[in-house]
């Protein structure tokens, strides 16, 4: 007859054994994928393309990373309940990671082979796809980790593979500015730069084929997508601190809503060059570089929910700093906040998903979490353009630090520590 507490043990035990095999490809695999998808999810290149493409409008650069969102709101319980009942779950990381890379391919032939219209709605139905695909691979991913890299070292990894990814995102910038982009914006120059995030990511892709995956002892029997949405309210029942983090997690989400006008914002004052464009993403990734090492290490010590609650303290403060700034160096210390604060928010909300319940179920309260999120992400910024159209930019900033506020105070006042009861 199998021992439960048996297999458990030598489960743990293959886990430890083969750390340091997967830790290094797991780093890598971040290290050169978050070095591409930075380039495309910073909140400089991006929205001043889809600002240069629709002729000024605010309301449609909303609407790309709102689409963007979407996908990311549809995809995640479909994620889980491909993976769930599976022992092994890296095949179909591959698949779903391969598809979501080939999303950006199309951003950047898109710039190479349309005109005018043609080319914005394009690039639209691109980054749709790229949140389908991030959504499956957001809780393929995170469950994967969960299974090779024990709860105790998870901050250094995400802070060294964030670390290494900056370093090298912000050169990427800086070049992909000064010498892709150029004085004077082209589609072409931004499809040069989102190819090289395509080769990046790919490349880091290609590192998980050295992880050596341990089958876990249980996994839940393999149902349909429809029943398994059918447990989800006695899930959530049956674990409140949850319930309260992730609901907590999408308000606070709702801040994400300012993102893509920060540059726009900026921009007003300081112009939009690729120079510029260069220096503000090289002042966003590296401040989130040095500062993942220090989140790194504060998670693992004091756990993701102090680290959780101080970035979004960081990010508040530099949206009210922005607000004043009127000089290319002030706003680069507002870029550099930001960077910092949302690396900490990302990494901490991610991570801290993953201390609570079981591990049977993990999965599905990763996509519940991602899917709540994500529907926040989806309305955000496009609240953000309306807002932006109708009332200024400054109107979207107040409303973002509210939702930033709320967010922090329910998890601060209602979420314990999850480490606490472990």
């Amino acid at each position: 007859m199998n021992n439960p507490r048996r297999a458990e043990r030598l489960y743990d035990l293959e886990i430890r054994r083969n750390l340091t095999r997967n830790y290094v490809p797991l780093l890598f695999h971040g290290m050169l994928g978050q070095t591409g998808f930075r380039l495309v999810n910073a909140p400089t290149f991006l929205p001043a393309y889809i600002l240069m493409l629709s002729d000024g409008s605010d309301i449609m650069v909303g609407l790309a990373l709102s689409l963007q969102a979407l996908g990311m709101v549809l995809t995640p319980m479909f994620g889980a309940t491909l993976i769930e009942h599976r022992k092994r779950v890296l095949p179909i990381g591959f698949l779903a990671g391969g598809l979501m890379r080939g999303s950006v391919l199309l951003i950047a032939l898109a710039g190479f082979f349309l005109e005018g219209d043609a080319t914005l709605y394009a690039i639209l139905f691109s980054l749709l796809l790229l949140g389908m695909f991030s959504g499956i691979q957001g809780v393929i991913f995170n469950f994967l980790n969960s299974k090779v890299i024990p709860v105790n070292r998870r901050g250094r990894l995400t802070g060294m593979r964030n670390f290494l990814a900056g370093i090298i995102s912000a050169g990427v910038a800086w070049a992909g500015g000064k010498y892709l982009i150029g004085e004077v914006p082209t589609a072409e120059g931004y499809s040069w730069t989102f190819l090289l995030a395509f080769v990046l990511t790919s490349t880091g892709l290609l590192m998980l084929l050295a992880i050596r995956e341990p089958e876990p002892p249980t996994v839940r029997a393999k149902q349909s997508l429809w029943d398994r949405m059918g447990e989800v309210p006695e899930l959530l029942r049956s674990d409140p601190a949850f319930t309260r983090y992730f609901l907590a997690r999408s308000v606070a989400t709702m801040g994400r809503m300012a993102m893509p006008f920060y540059i726009l914002y900026a921009g007003q004052s300081i112009g939009l060059s690729g120079i510029t464009l260069g220096t503000l993403t090289v002042a966003f990734t590296i401040s989130g570089t040095i500062s993942n090492l220090i989140w790194g290490a504060i998670a693992d010590r004091k756990g993701f929910r102090l680290t959780f609650l101080a970035s979004i303290a960081l990010w508040i403060a530099a949206t009210v700093l922005l607000m004043v700034a009127d000089d290319l160096l002030l706003t680069t210390v507002v870029f550099i906040g930001i960077g910092a604060a949302f690396q900490g928010f990302q990494n901490s909300s991610m991570n801290l998903t993953l201390e609570f319940g079981d591990r049977d179920n993990l999965p599905v309260r990763i996509a519940i979490a991602n899917t709540a999120s994500e529907i926040a992400g989806t309305i955000g910024p496009l609240l953000g353009g309306v807002l932006a159209a109708l009332l200024g930019y400054e109107s979207v900033f107040l409303v973002s630090i509210l939702f930033l506020v709320v967010g922090g105070l329910v998890v601060r006042i209602y979420v314990p520590e999850p480490r606490a009861g472990k």
